[in-house]
């Protein structure tokens, strides 16, 4: 038991300093929601399984508040509304069900994320395109193995290892929420 616990941390230790190669694109797409969020758009999170549960915690970061108090940021997970998920996979499949919401609901004003491991999530990339097609800035967090599409931002977690790209991720959507709490507090 012990063995395991230590490996974890190791490897949780080595990919987070990993993350400092990362910086400068992650103050990037800080500057790009805070622009979003200032033209009159929206942050839409997407993604699957743990990713889905990071999308709905993300946005209700923006929506309530993250650690201090200020107004409330528009921003919305694909990945909750059960009637609309399963009404698409079932008539469109389940690759569509990103794609479809952000054809309903998204315009160039907005900046959507695509969040998916492996990078290579079907319907995450489709949603991306449509994203894309519609104007809308792009953003993608991901794994070692990088996006199998093309995105305007692209955070790509040093490591081929799921739970520590997962605590990745949250790391790097805390942070851009704690960013745009600061473009905020600074008005």
């Amino acid at each position: 038991m012990r063995r395991v616990i230590e490996h974890s941390w190791q490897q949780h230790q080595r990919v987070f300093a990993d993350l400092q190669d990362l910086w400068s694109q992650l103050e990037q797409l800080a500057q790009a929601c805070i622009e979003a969020l200032a033209g009159g758009g929206k942050i839409v999170w997407m993604g699957n399984g743990g990713s889905a549960a990071d999308c709905q915690h993300l946005a209700a970061e923006l929506v309530g508040r993250f650690s201090t108090e200020r107004q409330p940021l528009p921003s919305l997970a694909l990945t909750v509304d059960t009637s609309v998920l399963t009404a698409v996979a079932n008539d469109y499949g389940y690759g569509e069900i990103f794609a479809r919401q952000i054809a309903a609901l998204c315009s160039e004003n907005d900046l959507v994320f695509g969040i998916s491991t492996s990078g290579r999530s079907a319907n995450v990339l489709r949603g991306l395109s449509t994203a894309r097609a519609l104007g809308a800035t792009t953003a993608a967090l991901v794994g070692e193995q990088g996006l199998a599409g093309e995105v305007d931002y692209c955070l790509a977690v040093p490591s081929s290892a799921v739970p520590r790209i997962q605590e990745c991720h949250l790391f790097i959507g805390h942070t851009l929420c704690e960013c745009i709490d600061a473009h905020y507090q600074a008005q």
